[in-house]
């Protein structure tokens, strides 16, 4: 639903938790991401949030699934008001899949197929099982953090994920920093997009006033706390080979919004 500032935040996660809860009826695996998943995260009684979500209003609904399950999902859509995008999903289907809400052709969902790929990828291979409704919390951090090109919007959601979580070594609504230190670990390139946008977020807490002091040290503290875990874990050869070519040569993949 790119683009769309007309809908209501909660009207959008309610029909997001509806789809996944159809999916899971038929036994497919769907799981939300981006922005509709962190807010899902959030309790509705953090103060945080009240502030957060005048600053930032949801537009987009994305999902997760795997290419054994993409194919069924046409029926579904279809059985709950929304239309394949048959051109695009021919064209894109092994990674993306697209649909429309019957209605409003202008709203449409995202479905991404067995991994993330865009700045750097996120495979999704046995970790969409991890978590319910959404993708495991450590994968929402490293969604946002792997934009090269991070907006305000981006840098926002993760305020919110690292306001209301604690940096943990599971996926038990922690931030799984022992599984974030691991995947970088062999990825120099992904090291440092996101190391460089962890620091980022840090440099812009002080913009923003709806954030209370106390929650801006706590976040500050659990950056520092994700960024010395990832530091400590063992490097690969790759790894350290390719820093030491730093970023003389492009580290990441140029990211072309997927068009109609």
């Amino acid at each position: 639903m790119k683009g769309n500032t007309h809908v209501n935040s909660k009207d959008l996660i309610n029909d997001a938790l509806h789809l996944i809860e159809k999916a899971q009826e038929k036994n497919l695996i769907l799981r939300l991401i981006g922005a509709c998943a962190i807010r899902v995260h959030v309790p509705p009684s953090c103060p945080i949030l009240s502030a957060f979500t005048n600053e930032r209003k949801l537009t987009d609904i994305d999902f997760a699934t795997y290419s054994r399950d993409s194919p069924s999902l046409d029926s579904l859509f279809i059985e709950e008001g929304y239309v394949p995008f048959t051109r695009f999903n021919i064209i894109h289907g092994g990674k993306q899949l697209r649909y429309f809400e019957r209605d409003n052709l202008e709203k449409f969902i995202d479905v991404f197929v067995d991994k993330l790929e865009m700045c750097h990828t996120i495979y999704f291979n046995k970790k969409l099982e991890v978590d319910y409704p959404t993708i495991p919390i450590a994968m929402l951090l490293l969604e946002k953090m792997q934009i090269v090109k991070i907006n305000e919007k981006d840098i926002k959601d993760t305020i919110l994920l690292l306001a209301t979580h604690e940096i943990g070594d599971n996926d038990n609504d922690l931030i799984n920093a022992k599984y974030i230190a691991q995947l970088l670990s062999s990825d120099w390139g992904f090291y440092y997009t996101v190391k460089t946008n962890l620091n980022k977020v840090q440099k812009m807490l002080d913009k923003y006033e709806w954030i209370s002091k106390k929650d801006n040290t706590d976040i500050r503290s659990k950056i520092d706390k994700l960024l010395d875990i990832i530091e400590c874990e063992p490097k690969t050869l790759s790894w350290r080979l390719r820093s030491k070519i730093g970023t003389k040569k492009k580290w990441y993949s140029e990211v072309d919004e997927i068009g109609g």
